[in-house]
């Protein structure tokens, strides 16, 4: 998965040559498992068609304030535009538009849709060699910068004038690439790595039998890509799970007893930063595995069990620099319950479950918690999908770890 996945593209397109290179940007994107959206300047129309990109795109190209053939046209609105975006890219970036942008001028759709944007915006230069050398658009360059603009620098090559040099938009694929790494620079999480576990593990009765549970390993999965959207290199210990993983920051490692999750644990532990224990690793295990299956009889049959490693004990004992979390589910005394493993596993902060809220627990796509910190403080959480419970842990591990 790339870290572009499911961000929302604004792309503008001016009247420069290089305007037949977005047709291939907007399918990156969109292969990137991006949401793009294009506003062009009246004047790009000339070099590429709007019904290419928004076939590409799957979304209207904008190009002015109002379709002048439809006298019932609905107002193409800049703000929401520019509300809409998680970021705003400007490719090509010709010279004209460029000194409108440092100026503040606002003769078109898209150059009011780049005032009122509030993400973060990258733009492309393109233009001929002199153009790009000549003094006023530098000065363009650094005030475009200085208003917290990223500059994508143009590459060198044959232009269209004939001459060869500098002015060249960089290539789509060039582009791309330097979005997502300052992107992935800027992100909160850069440089950490985060260890969570995840999912159920499998005691072994015999070769076909196994004590084990319902969880799925969503949530485990829902915090392992909350941290790597968030820049984090993660490592991911995952007990039998039918869900797949997919993102270029995310290690799995597949376990299936707990005797394998806590070696894989030890093995990682003393390198990561964060800690997240949110698998649901079976407390018991069979005390003898048969190498055969165990035939059936008439008569009563019993399994002698013994304790497991205690994996999150273990953790808490061996922790130096790690802000551990760990998960407590719950049927009775729950905060109790909560407050007292907390203070026994020695960790910073316990997520709390209760199998007595509707929608919370094993298997389902939401959850309902409430997390203690170490100082015992409380955040009780309405029922949200995984995925924003996953969000809401981890600003609050941002908030507690400073």
């Amino acid at each position: 998965m790339s870290i572009l996945s499911g961000k929302k593209i604004l792309i503008g397109v001016t009247a420069g040559i290089a305007a037949y290179k977005t047709a291939t940007l907007v399918r990156l994107f969109i292969k990137s498992g991006a949401e793009v959206k294009v506003i062009m300047t009246p004047a790009a129309k000339d070099f590429v068609t709007p019904l290419t990109l928004s076939t590409l795109s799957k979304n209207p190209v904008h190009s002015t304030f109002f379709d002048e053939k439809d006298k019932d046209a609905v107002w193409n609105n800049h703000v929401d535009l520019g509300l809409w975006a998680d970021l705003m890219l400007i490719a090509p970036a010709t010279a004209n538009t460029m000194s409108k942008m440092a100026m503040g001028t606002s003769d078109n759709l898209l150059l009011a849709t780049y005032l009122s944007a509030k993400c973060p915006v990258y733009f492309a230069p393109a233009m001929d060699l002199d153009m790009y050398n000549h003094p006023s658009t530098h000065q363009t360059f650094s005030k475009l910068q200085e208003f917290g603009n990223s500059m994508i620098p143009s590459e060198s090559g044959e232009l269209a004038s004939g001459l060869v040099g500098q002015g060249r938009m960089a290539e789509p694929e060039n582009i791309i690439e330097f979005i997502e790494k300052d992107i992935l620079e800027k992100l909160p999480l850069k440089g950490q790595q985060v260890l969570i576990t995840a999912g159920p593990t499998y005691e072994a009765i015999d070769p076909v039998r196994f004590i084990g549970n319902h969880s799925s390993g969503r949530m485990g999965i829902e915090l392992a890509t909350e941290a790597a959207n968030l820049g984090a290199q993660v490592h991911l210990i995952l007990g039998p799970s039918a869900l797949k993983v997919d993102h270029s920051q995310i290690q799995v490692v597949n376990v299936v007893s707990a005797q394998e999750m806590y070696e894989a644990v030890v093995s990682l532990y003393n390198s990561c930063t964060i800690a997240i224990a949110s698998a649901a690793v079976a407390d018991y295990r069979p005390k003898d595995v048969s190498d055969q299956k165990i035939k059936k009889k008439d008569t009563a049959f019993s399994i002698e069990l013994e304790r497991t490693k205690d994996i999150l004990k273990w953790m808490g004992q061996e922790k130096k620099n790690q802000f551990l979390v760990g998960f407590a589910l719950e049927t009775e005394n729950e905060e109790e319950n909560a407050k007292n493993k907390l203070k026994k596993k020695n960790l910073d902060l316990i997520v709390l479950n209760s199998l007595n809220d509707k929608g919370a627990g094993f298997k389902g796509k939401t959850n309902k918690v409430t997390l203690i910190n170490h100082k015992l403080e409380i955040k009780a959480f309405d029922l949200k999908t995984k995925s924003e419970v996953a969000h809401d842990i981890f600003n609050e591990i941002k908030t507690l770890k400073g």
